[in-house]
């Protein structure tokens, strides 16, 4: 299935004007961004081995939204309503899951040091080490997927790490 993502009336704006201060890269993925190109196609252009987490940073900048979806057989669904967030975390059990709630903490750590060099992200490790839920974590998320992007090994995985932690977290 595909996702096709399309500009906000801020995104059109951003374009026109250059009033929100983005970079280069994500300015040029806002510009692709179209209506009619799926995430896949978008790939296929932009050599960003970060593009989901691109695609939603825009997102929730609000300059682009979800416009529609295409099933694998090439037909088009339009939604009622609106489409949850590319990169929107799972709804958390009413009962607390400290089992996952260590998993999640244990990967990103084990992530870090594995794909950043170790004296960089110790005041981040710190903090994902004392996080006592779920929602303190997914605080720290956005950090550490920078982290792991901005490394050269963690970069070309940065995809695959970031649905595994969102499974747990």
């Amino acid at each position: 299935m595909g996702v096709v993502f399309a500009k906000t009336t801020s995104g059109q704006d951003e374009i026109a004007n250059r009033n929100g201060g983005l970079s280069p890269r994500v300015r040029r993925v806002l510009i692709l961004v179209d209506g009619r190109k799926t995430v896949t196609d978008l790939r296929e252009v932009v050599a960003a081995d970060d593009l989901t987490h691109t695609l939603g940073a825009l997102e929730e900048l609000g300059l682009i939204e979800v416009r529609k979806k295409i099933s694998a057989i090439g037909a088009s669904h339009e939604p009622a309503g609106p489409l949850p967030s590319i990169t929107a975390f799972r709804e958390l059990p009413a009962a607390h899951q400290s089992k996952e709630l260590d998993m999640a903490r244990n990967f990103m750590i084990n992530t870090l040091k594995n794909f950043c060099s170790l004296y960089g992200p110790i005041s981040l490790m710190s903090n994902i080490n004392a996080a006592s839920s779920h929602e303190a974590l997914r605080e720290l998320y956005p950090e550490w997927y920078r982290l792991i992007v901005d490394s050269r090994s963690g970069r070309r995985r940065a995809e695959d790490l970031r649905k595994d932690l969102l499974k747990v977290l």
